[in-house]
């Protein structure tokens, strides 16, 4: 019933609803996904570089550019020097300065300067530019103010004839230059490009065969486990590398290993609790009825029926508690601790009973504390506790390869003692101990058993009973032979209310 009022609840078009998440979950198209996002991340971040390498690379075009035009200035200067003292005709000179793409050429020598040719003489200039010894990032910056303000400016330009002490001056727009400027940025941005898309395409196939495809991989795989975890055929099968994505590869095997193992466990649980409550349902009526016939036992006239008539009812009590704790499982935790004042003693001497060893097996049971010593807890609680342990014991010094003590017997010893508002106990017997696999797997359901056919469940209960008290239970490591648990329960905290209280009535 409750199942159909959940699946009632369910909002129309939840199968839609549950495909768009489908949809959702799977991965992109080759190009829409992280191949995609490399591909653009490889021609974002080599256009980025070649941008760094392209003002340096513009600036030595402009310096480069620029001394071709002094030296072929500086030849013509040298010619016209020659011919002195007869000045160059007017015709000559035009020829001369549009030969050299020049409005004025002035020649530098031994400390005077002398204007060789000249037309259409500018009465000012805008920029001036010394090539002697021109700093790199002074170069990229007077490329870069070319680039953006030139094309209309008057420059004057300067620098020394090869290796002389003569240096030639001249005077002309920066038009052509920054035309030819324009034209190298453009080649240079359309190499860029070519070469981004070309170590782009390289790069997209070499990380995509060694990265995206492995990547792929463990994703579709960890889809399709996710959608049949159960079918064996869905686990993922790595190909044995030594890599990262190797190394994540035989983890999510073994991950999605132990999974399907767990939910077999969980499953088989599943059913072995639903069997369990059908007879565990059956039996609380026999034990409900062998209650009652119990009871008629107390009035028969026999001493020795009347000694064990009031254990065999706590026995009986004991179980009818057990079965109806059985079917609320599932529905509810254990029980809350109903916790009192208890005597250790008489709750060690009904384990004892309850445990009824017998005289021919050659085990003692010792109880070493005092009878007064008490303990802040739930009496059917840590009965439980103590006589699961008690009971493992017994199993193990009566099983195949049980050895003796030192003094050649075998012992469970339960001890006690009050540290505080702490009381430790110990359950200590001298059997074989318990093996390596059970201390791995210690405290867990159908694993941390120490005999063959077991199910470890003793001391889950007995974990979870005194969890529940706020306590302690640990497996202690003994240098002789045999098991050792011990037990540490706190008393309650005490209000301040009932300290007041219980002041009131003492006094």
């Amino acid at each position: 019933m409750q199942a159909h009022d959940q699946g009632d609840n369910l909002p129309q078009g939840g199968a839609a609803g549950t495909e768009a998440d489908k949809a959702e979950q799977r991965p992109s198209g080759k190009f829409g996904g992280l191949t995609g996002k490399l591909l653009w991340l490889t021609v974002v971040c080599i256009m980025l570089a070649e941008v760094l390498i392209f003002f340096p690379s513009v600036a030595t075009m402009r310096l480069r550019w620029l001394d071709e035009r002094l030296n072929a200035a500086a030849a013509a200067a040298i010619v016209i020097d020659g011919l002195q003292p007869v000045e160059l005709p007017r015709a000559l000179q035009k020829e001369t300065l549009e030969a050299t793409g020049t409005k004025a050429i002035v020649l530098r020598k031994e400390g005077t300067s002398r204007l060789l040719a000249t037309t259409d003489m500018p009465t000012s200039v805008d920029e001036q530019y010394d090539l002697t010894n021109v700093p790199a990032l002074t170069a990229i910056s007077d490329a870069l103010d070319t680039l953006i303000f030139g094309g209309n400016r008057m420059i004057r330009v300067y620098g020394p004839v090869q290796d002389t002490n003569t240096g030639v001056e001249v005077v002309m727009k920066d038009k052509h230059l920054r035309n030819a400027m324009l034209v190298y940025s453009r080649n240079v941005f359309l190499l860029s490009i070519l070469i981004s898309l070309f170590t782009a395409t390289l790069v997209f196939f070499a990380i995509n065969r060694i990265l995206i495809r492995p990547i792929r991989k463990l994703t579709g795989s960890m889809q399709q486990f996710s959608s049949d975890p159960e079918n064996p055929q869905n686990v993922f099968v790595g190909d044995g590398g030594r890599d990262e994505l190797a190394v994540a590869g035989r983890h999510l095997t073994s991950m999605q290993m132990e999974l399907q193992k767990t939910l077999k466990q969980q499953k088989n649980l599943a059913a072995l609790g639903l069997a369990v409550s059908k007879i565990n349902h059956d039996m609380r009526n026999i034990l409900a009825s062998a209650q009652l016939m119990s009871d008629r036992l107390v009035d028969v006239d026999d001493p020795m029926v009347k000694a064990f008539a009031p254990k065999l009812l706590r026995t009986i009590d004991r179980a009818v508690g057990y079965t109806t704790e059985v079917l609320s499982y599932g529905q509810a935790s254990e029980a809350a601790p109903r916790r009192r004042r208890i005597r250790l003693f008489d709750l060690t001497q009904d384990v004892k009973d309850m445990l009824a060893i017998d005289a021919q097996s050659g085990i003692e049971f010792i109880e070493q504390m005092g009878p007064e010593l008490e303990v802040d807890a739930d009496s059917e609680q840590l009965f439980r506790v103590i006589h699961n342990l008690c009971r493992n014991a017994v199993q193990a010094l009566n099983g195949q390869g049980a050895v003796r003590g030192p003094d050649g017997s075998k012992r469970i010893t339960v001890s006690a003692q009050r540290v505080g508002s702490v009381v430790s106990i110990i359950v200590d017997d001298t059997g074989p101990g318990m093996p390596q696999k059970a201390r791995q797997n210690l405290f867990a359901a159908f694993r941390g058993s120490a005999r063959s056919g077991g199910t470890g469940l003793g001391l889950v209960i007995a974990r979870e009973l005194v969890l529940a008290h706020g306590g302690t239970i640990a497996l202690v490591e003994k240098p002789s032979v045999g098991t050792q648990f011990r037990i540490e329960i706190p008393d309650r905290p005490v209000s301040l209310d009932d300290y007041r209280s219980r002041a009131l009535h003492e006094k």
